[in-house]
C-alpha cells in the first residue's frame, strides 16, 4: 500500500470536528455540575448524589476521549512529516497507529454516551413517585 500526503491529512476535519463535540459536551457536563452543586447547597435537589457518580465516570471518559484524540492527531502528523522526510514504511505505521487511537477515541465516546441515559433514568426515577407521596408498602 503507499500512503500518499493527502491519506493522513483527511483525519484532520474529523479531528477538529471531534474536538468540538467532546468539548461540547464537557461543557455541558461542567454546567450541569455547577447546577447540581448549586441544588445541593440549597438542599433541594435529592437526586444529586445520584448523579454524581455518573458525572465523574463522564467527565474522565469525555477527558481521555480528548487525550486520546490529541494523541491520534500527533500520530497524524508525524505520519505526514515522515512522508515529507521520505519514510514510507514509519509513515504508513504512524497512520495505522493514528487511526487506531482515532477508532479508541470513538468508542471511548460512545461509552460517554450510553452513560448520559443514566443520568436521565435518575431524573426520570425521581418524577415517577409523586414529590408529596412516599413510597409504601400498602396496596
Amino acid at each position: 500500500m503507499e500512503l500518499t500526503l493527502t491519506s493522513p491529512a483527511v483525519l484532520f476535519p474529523a479531528i477538529s470536528l471531534l474536538f468540538l463535540a467532546y468539548t461540547n459536551r464537557f461543557l455541558h457536563l461542567s454546567a450541569l455540575v455547577r447546577k447540581l452543586h448549586s441544588d445541593w447547597l440549597l438542599g433541594n435537589e435529592p437526586g444529586v448524589r445520584a448523579q454524581v457518580e455518573n458525572l465523574r465516570q463522564r467527565i474522565e471518559l469525555i477527558r481521555w476521549c480528548q487525550a486520546v484524540g490529541i494523541v491520534s492527531l500527533l500520530g497524524c502528523l508525524a505520519s505526514m512529516l515522515s512522508l515529507i522526510a521520505s519514510h514510507a514504511q514509519v509513515s504508513l505505521w504512524l497512520f495505522a497507529f493514528s487511526a487506531v487511537t482515532m477508532a479508541i477515541s470513538l468508542l471511548l465516546a460512545l461509552w460517554e454516551v450510553l452513560l448520559s441515559g443514566g443520568a436521565l433514568n435518575i431524573y426520570l426515577n425521581e418524577m415517577a413517585v409523586p414529590p408529596d407521596r412516599t413510597p409504601s408498602n400498602h396496596p
